[in-house]
């Protein structure tokens, strides 16, 4: 029984290797990996937008010279 059991292992153990080294090679993605992978490349993109405009107004911002000092009145209008 050790003996068969033994010779079946050794047999498994080998045709792993087999299995592994059989040179098959893969024909590319598929569909659905190319759907993903453009998927995230769009979420990416359509993220990177909305930065950039937040970017541009950051850099306005810096750049721009402040308003003049706005004083409230008695009243709670605004004069300037």
């Amino acid at each position: 029984m050790k003996t068969t059991a033994k010779a079946l292992m050794m047999t498994l153990a080998t045709a792993g290797t087999a299995w592994a080294a059989s040179g098959a090679e893969s024909e590319g993605n598929g569909l659905l990996v190319t759907s993903f992978l453009a998927f995230g490349a769009l979420i990416i993109v359509l993220q990177l937008l909305p930065g950039l405009m937040l970017f541009g107004a950051m850099i306005k911002g810096l750049f721009i010279r402040p308003a003049k000092d706005i004083t409230t009145g008695a009243s709670g209008n605004e004069t300037a």
